[in-house]
């Protein structure tokens, strides 16, 4: 199978197996949901989505939590991983905001990885999530079902994953794609013990080739 077939026949399976793919994370506004894809690097939507909501009572706007002492957020989201440098990220971004964009958050990932704590990975789920722009964030999930599948070869970063993606996937499919590897990675592609049993990919799947050769 060439790997355009490959893409279309993934793409289709998704398309039918999981028409709706959106993010786990809460939020109502993208100020929220930069806060929250900056907590969850490293850790559980789940965990995430327990902290946010007395976070974002406390700090609701960036001007908010801007004032703020770092030591004030550490406080709010001690559980999650990495407080302390998450709580010094979220100060400096929220100042940051304010100082370069009027505490709008921008919508071009250039834009956004000037912000502390926003890497490439975090700036393409804000431009896909919120402004539903062709960005696609390669998170461990995304990185390992795509390399299993065979939809990458011989990637060896995030980036180089995201722009073999990028070549096949349909732009206006690429937000949807995002949510589609990650939540099958989450759930049925796990990283220790893939459920091959119920996963509709294996007739395609190169790992799962693999597996049953030495079987």
């Amino acid at each position: 199978m060439q790997k355009r077939e490959l893409f279309e026949y993934v793409i289709q399976y998704f398309e039918e197996a999981m028409p709706i793919a959106e993010t786990e994370l809460d939020y109502e506004d993208p100020f929220q949901l930069i806060v929250a894809v900056i907590l969850s690097a490293q850790c559980t939507d789940k965990r995430v989505n327990q902290i946010t909501p007395d976070l974002l009572k406390r700090f609701p706007t960036p001007e908010k939590m801007a004032e703020a002492e770092p030591m004030e957020v550490f406080d709010y989201i001690r559980s999650c991983s990495y407080p302390n440098n998450k709580a010094r990220h979220l100060v400096g971004m929220a100042q940051k905001l304010i100082e370069l964009y009027d505490g709008v958050v921008p919508s071009d990932v250039d834009d956004l990885q000037k912000l502390p704590g926003v890497g490439r990975k975090t700036a393409n789920v804000i431009a896909s999530v919120v402004y539903n722009k062709p960005a696609l964030a390669v998170d461990t999930h995304v990185f390992r079902v795509a390399a299993r599948i065979g939809l990458s070869t011989n990637a060896k970063t995030p980036l180089a994953t995201e722009m073999q993606l990028m070549k096949y996937i349909p732009e206006e499919l690429v937000p949807k794609a995002h949510h589609w590897l990650i939540l099958h990675g989450r759930y049925t592609c796990l990283a220790r013990k893939p459920k091959c049993e119920k996963c509709g990919l294996t007739e395609v799947c190169k790992f799962y080739k693999k597996e049953m050769k030495r079987t």
